[in-house]
C-alpha cells in the first residue's frame, strides 16, 4: 500500500509578527517544514504534497531542494479548503497522512502508530491529553468511548469546551474514502469555513471506524504561532538532542547550556564538552575530545585527543589528533591541521595546511599558507596574502622559526629550518638554515626634548 503525506503550510503566521512565511522560521539549523518534510521521508512516503498559499515564492525559493509537489491555496478558507486543492490528484488506493508545516517536532514512533490504524481501515486521528486545552478541537466520545466528532474551539458547547482530550489536526485514512468525505464538506460554522476535522463525523455516519492514537504530549503536536511558542519548541528540541549525546557518553557540563545545529556524523568515546557550546552543519568528534566554555564548532571535523580551549571558533576545518587550539582562536575555512599543532590565543588561520608539531600561539594571522611541520611561529606574525585584488600564498618549510612582529609578504618562502629575525618584514625567499632579518638601524639622539603643551 502506498503512502501519500500532505503537509499543510499555507498559513500567514501574523502572530509572528515577520515578513517571513511562518513555516520558514527555523528550528535549530532547519525551517519548520524542512523538519517535517524530513519526517515525511523517514516515514517511506512515495509521494509528499506541500500545500502553499502566504509567501509561497519565498517558501518555494528557499526550500526547492525538497522532492516535493507544490500546490497552492489562494484563499485560506481552513483545512479542509485546503486538502480539496488537491483531491484529484490523491490515490483512492493509497493511505493518506496529513501533517502540519508549522509542526516540527512529531515523532516518527508516533506517526507509524498511526498510519497502522489507517492501515486497518480505520480514519486514525492523533489526540493530545492537555491540561488546558484552549485553542484545540475537542474530542468527543460516546459512553463506550467511540469517537463521534471533533469540535472546534468556537463552536463549542459550554460541557464540550471541558473536554481535555485535543485534536492535533493530525490523521491517516484511505485516499478514496478521503476523497468522498472533502467533497461533501460544506463551512456552516462559526469561522464559516471548511474544516477537515468534518470528515470525523463522515465517518462515524458512514460505519468506518474513528479510532485514536496519543502523541506523547503537547509539545510533540505543538504547532508555532508566535515567537515565545518558537523559543519554547527550540530548548525543547535542544533537551532532546542533549539528552541523546548523554545516553551516547558524552559529558555535557550543563544540557541546558549546549545547542546542536545540524547534526554529529561521527562522534568518539569520552567526549567532554563544558557549557554554552555550539555546534552548527556537519561535525565529526573523535575520542577524547574536550571542548571549553563558550565555542562554535560549524562544519568541521575534530580528531581525537583534540582540546579546544574557550571562546575559540572552528568554521570549516580539518583538525588532527592531540592538535591545542585556543583560548579565542579562529580556525576559519579550508584549514586542516596535522598532528599536535598548538594554535594559541587570537590566532586567526585561514585556507593553510599547518604540519605537525607546528606552532602558532600568540596574536598572528595565517592566511593561504602552507606550514611545514615543527615551525614554530612567533607573537604578532602575518602572512600578507592580499594586495586588494589578488590572494597569493605563502610557504614555511619545516623546522622554520619565525620571530615575533614578523611579516611574511606573499607570494615568499621560508626555507627550511631558516630563522626570520623579530620584527622583519620579508619580502624575498629566506634560504634553509640562515638568519634572515629586516630592520632599520637603531638610533639614540642625545639631547632630544619631547614637545610640551603651552602653558607647562
Amino acid at each position: 500500500m502506498s503512502l501519500e503525506i500532505i503537509i499543510l503550510a499555507a498559513g500567514q503566521g501574523t502572530r509572528m509578527h515577520s515578513a517571513m512565511p511562518k513555516v520558514l522560521h527555523r528550528i535549530a539549523h532547519l525551517p519548520l517544514l524542512e523538519h517535517v518534510y524530513r519526517l515525511a521521508v523517514s516515514l517511506g512516503a512515495d509521494k509528499s504534497t506541500i500545500i502553499y498559499g502566504h509567501g509561497g515564492d519565498q517558501v518555494q525559493a528557499q526550500l526547492a531542494h525538497l522532492e516535493v509537489d507544490w500546490v497552492e491555496q489562494r484563499e485560506r478558507l481552513g483545512t479542509g479548503h485546503a486538502v480539496q486543492q488537491m483531491a484529484d490528484q490523491i490515490d483512492s488506493a493509497a493511505t493518506v497522512l496529513i501533517l502540519y508545516g508549522d509542526v516540527p517536532l512529531l515523532k516518527k514512533n508516533t506517526v507509524q502508530g498511526l498510519l497502522s490504524l489507517a492501515h486497518e481501515g480505520a480514519l486514525g486521528v492523533l489526540t493530545v491529553a492537555l491540561d488546558d486545552p484552549t485553542g484545540y478541537g475537542r474530542i468527543v466520545r460516546n459512553e463506550a468511548g467511540e469517537v463521534l466528532r471533533i469540535v472546534e474551539e468556537k463552536d463549542c458547547s459550554a460541557s464540550e469546551r471541558l473536554i481535555q482530550e485535543g485534536n492535533s489536526g493530525i490523521l491517516a485514512v484511505n485516499g478514496g474514502k478521503l476523497k468522498d468525505w472533502l467533497s461533501r464538506l460544506t463551512n456552516d460554522n462559526a469561522q464559516r469555513e471548511y474544516y477537515l476535522t468534518d470528515i470525523i463525523g463522515f465517518a462515524v455516519a458512514d460505519g468506518i471506524p474513528v479510532r485514536t492514537a496519543s502523541a506523547s504530549g503537547v509539545d510533540e503536536v505543538l504547532g508555532v504561532n508566535n515567537r515565545e511558542q518558537l523559543a519554547h519548541l527550540e530548548r525543547v528540541y535542544q533537551s532532546e538532542q542533549a539528552k541523546d549525546l548523554l545516553l551516547r557518553g558524552v559529558t555535557l557540563r550543563d544540557p541546558a547550556r549546549f545547542d546542536l545545529r545540524g547534526e554529529i556524523h561521527a562522534l568518539g568515546q569520552d567526549v567532554e564538552i563544558d557549557v554554552n557550546v555550539l555546534l552548527e552543519g556537519s561535525v565529526s568528534l573523535g575520542d577524547r575530545v574536550r571542548i571549553g566554555p563558550h565555542v562554535v564548532i560549524r562544519n568541521a571535523r575534530i580528531g581525537d585527543d583534540v582540546e579546544i580551549q574557550a571562546h575559540s571558533v572552528i568554521d570549516g576545518a580539518d583538525v588532527g589528533s592531540g592538535c591545542r587550539i585556543g583560548p579565542f582562536a579562529r580556525l576559519r575555512p579550508e584549514t586542516k591541521l596535522a598532528a599536535e599543532v598548538h594554535i594559541g590565543n587570537f590566532v586567526e588561520i585561514k585556507k593553510s595546511e599547518v604540519e605537525t608539531g607546528s606552532k602558532i600561539n600568540h596574536l598572528s594571522y595565517v592566511g593561504d599558507a602552507s606550514v611545514g611541520s615543527g615551525v614554530n611561529i612567533g607573537a604578532g606574525t602575518i602572512t600578507c596574502n592580499y594586495d586588494g585584488v589578488n590572494k597569493f600564498r605563502t610557504v614555511i618549510e619545516d623546522g622554520a622559526f619565525i620571530g615575533s612582529d614578523s611579516q611574511l609578504v606573499a607570494p615568499v618562502r621560508v626555507g627550511k629550518n631558516a630563522t626570520i629575525g623579530a620584527g622583519s618584514t620579508i619580502t624575498k625567499d629566506a634560504p634553509d638554515g640562515q638568519l634572515t632579518l629586516s630592520r632599520s638601524r637603531q638610533v639614540s639622539i642625545e639631547g632630544w626634548q619631547r614637545p610640551k603643551r603651552k602653558g607647562d
